[in-house]
């Protein structure tokens, strides 16, 4: 009888303030939606930054014939020699933080780099004999660039010594920042829904103010009293989060599968299991969130 009664003063309420529970709805939706898009953007950024980081090496560019001309500031002394080429990999060899070192002959550069730019126009305008010789160096851990940097910046021979993460860092930072973005979008919308949940309870607890009234007087207790109102925003709140999931799933098949992945095929996206992981904590959030927040108005504003 009891439950067949909290049932019915749920009902009666979300009858009631239904444009204002259609607002909550939306509002959790659209604020659980951002935040299981921040932890996925949060998820494939540490993930394509293992995957780069592994792949990029210290480039150590040796001078040319040309650069004693070009660039007199680091090859005031010419072209690179075979002994000192010599002396450069035989200390890199030396050095903990190095895991490997690979040698790109001119010719090997010039290959590279009609593979890669053969669409510029300087692609044929180039030679062999214009291309930089280098060092590739692949270091344990790659945030000891500094050490390769002191130890082979300005030396005889070498034009420059280059960290390839820098080339990725203005990548990385775009999407730490719109990550950022969103979750102050997210955090935004969040406090949004918890006003519209708690002027949705006032007024419910207004409107029934009558009802209220009676079952105190016949000695119902607080937390019977609360039930219903805690859980209409509790349904409310889980209808928001099915809906925050459900544009979850549609984002990774419609924004990632059919578009993303098609036009970046370089970038291993996250896949429906990483998208899966986060569905709990969104559901967790989208039941929890209105029901405390109910519960904290209740107590402020019914006194009961």
């Amino acid at each position: 009888m009891r439950g067949q009664f909290v049932l019915s003063e749920i009902f009666t309420g979300l009858r009631r303030n239904l444009t204002m529970t259609f607002a909550v709805i939306v509002s959790v939706g659209i604020s659980l939606a951002l935040l299981g898009s921040s932890l996925l953007a949060n998820q494939q950024v540490s993930a394509m930054k293992g995957y780069w980081y592994d792949k990029v090496q210290v480039a150590i560019y040796l001078c040319n014939k040309n650069d004693a001309e070009n660039d007199p500031q680091h090859c005031d002394r010419g072209a690179v020699t075979g002994q000192q080429k010599r002396e450069i990999e035989a200390d890199l060899k030396k050095l903990d933080v190095v895991e490997k070192v690979y040698y790109e002959p001119k010719e090997e550069a010039f290959k590279h780099y009609q593979e890669q730019f053969k669409d510029s126009p300087l692609a044929s305008s180039l030679t062999p004999d214009q291309m930089q010789e280098s060092f590739r160096v692949k270091l344990k851990d790659p945030t000891k660039y500094d050490v390769i940097a002191s130890a082979f910046g300005g030396r005889a021979g070498v034009q420059e010594v280059q960290d390839q993460r820098a080339l990725l860092e203005p990548l990385f930072g775009l999407l730490d920042g719109m990550n950022k973005a969103a979750l102050f979008v997210m955090a935004l919308m969040l406090v949004v829904a918890m006003l519209l949940i708690v002027n949705t309870v006032r007024v419910s607890a207004f409107s029934r103010r009558r009802e209220t009234g009676i079952m105190r007087l016949v000695g119902a207790s607080s937390f019977y009293i609360q039930m219903p109102f805690i859980l209409e925003a509790a349904i409310a709140g889980l209808i928001g989060a099915a809906l925050a999931c459900g544009m979850l799933l549609l984002g990774k098949y419609a924004l990632i599968d059919q578009f993303l992945a098609e036009q970046i095929q370089v970038v291993n996206f996250v896949g429906y299991d990483a998208v899966l992981q986060q569905l709990p904590w969104v559901v967790g959030v989208g039941l929890l969130m209105p029901s405390l927040a109910a519960f904290l108005t209740l107590r402020k504003y019914l006194n009961v």
